[in-house]
């Protein structure tokens, strides 16, 4: 799992479910990818968001 080339961990929810805990960084869009026995997935563009101020 890859979200805008930085490794990132991830629990596998199901087959077709998992549950990613992004890398902190820089507000903005990122490629999103997983990697499979199967290949490389095609990256989903993924918008980071700025924590929120307290």
């Amino acid at each position: 799992m890859l979200v805008g080339g930085t490794p990132a961990g991830f629990t596998v929810v199901s087959d077709s479910h998992i549950v990613v805990d992004a890398p902190s960084g820089a507000p903005g869009p990122l490629d999103v990818t997983v990697t499979t026995p199967g290949g490389i997935s095609s990256p989903v563009t993924y918008n980071r968001v700025a924590a929120p101020g307290i």
